[in-house]
């Protein structure tokens, strides 16, 4: 009787501790996500017969689901990296209009700026992702509206996004599209993982395209706060080398 109580007890020990390891990864997992939003698979129309030469011609493009960062990457979680000494500090400290931004408490929840596309492909790969295709972005930007110029409609105000401004603004300080994604226009550009060729929509794949295989610039997308609307429509390519940065560009990761 006595050795039977002793295995009943160790199997309930046994089962507690497995029950409590699963609970610590479901919570592992869901921390890891929570800041992520799962981008569902379809198709839309890429581009704009309205845009510029290289959004045409407008095709057909098959997107499957991943997931996308909720908001632009800021300066406390970029902060993170540096200190794992995974990731290099931004190149410069300062915004435009502040001479203290990046490292400073006051604008821990405003987008790092002045990385590079190395440096932001770093970082997303130090957090288990990566940077979005162009396509990707574009998808996810529209936020299931189909045909639209902007994340929200067919018209923009600066009470919907911070473009024409003066500097960043804290992320998340606008309404989201309909993906549950804030800032997918203006704030800061972001960059993508796609090299730039200006004639890739005429060639381009139907299914997931990841961009030409090589090339000298990388896409980056969604305008920044001193762009006026033009530039932050959602179909809107802009290239800009590796290796440069600036003080309106940023980024966000997908996995």
């Amino acid at each position: 009787m006595e050795l039977k109580l002793r295995i009943l007890f160790a199997v309930l020990v046994i089962c507690c501790f497995s029950n409590a390891v699963l609970a610590q990864e479901k919570t592992e997992k869901s921390s890891a996500n929570e800041e992520m939003v799962l981008i569902p698979a379809g198709s839309f129309q890429m581009g704009s017969e309205e845009g510029d030469s290289d959004e045409k011609p407008v095709h057909t493009v098959q997107i499957s689901s991943f997931y996308m960062d909720k908001y632009e990457v800021t300066n406390g979680e970029y902060k993170k990296c540096v200190d794992a000494g995974s990731c290099r500090a931004p190149i410069s400290v300062e915004s435009y209009t502040r001479s203290s931004y990046y490292g400073d408490s006051r604008y821990e929840n405003y987008p790092v700026i002045n990385v590079d596309w190395t440096q932001a492909k770093a970082y997303c790969e130090w957090k288990g992702g990566r940077l979005p295709t162009e396509a990707e972005w574009e998808y996810a930007a529209r936020g299931g509206l189909r045909g639209m110029k902007y994340p929200n409609g067919d018209s923009i105000s600066q009470s919907e996004a911070n473009y024409s401004g003066s500097d960043t603004v804290k992320v998340g300080s606008y309404d989201p599209n309909g993906y549950g994604l804030y800032d997918m226009a203006g704030n800061v550009w972001e960059w993508t993982n796609d090299w730039y060729d200006a004639n890739y929509y005429e060639n381009s794949p139907s299914r997931d395209p990841q961009g030409p295989s090589n090339g000298e610039y990388r896409v980056i997308r969604g305008g920044s706060w001193l762009d006026d609307s033009l530039f932050i429509r959602v179909s809107n390519r802009i290239r800009y080398g590796t290796p440069n940065w600036h003080d309106g560009y940023g980024f966000r990761c997908a996995r």
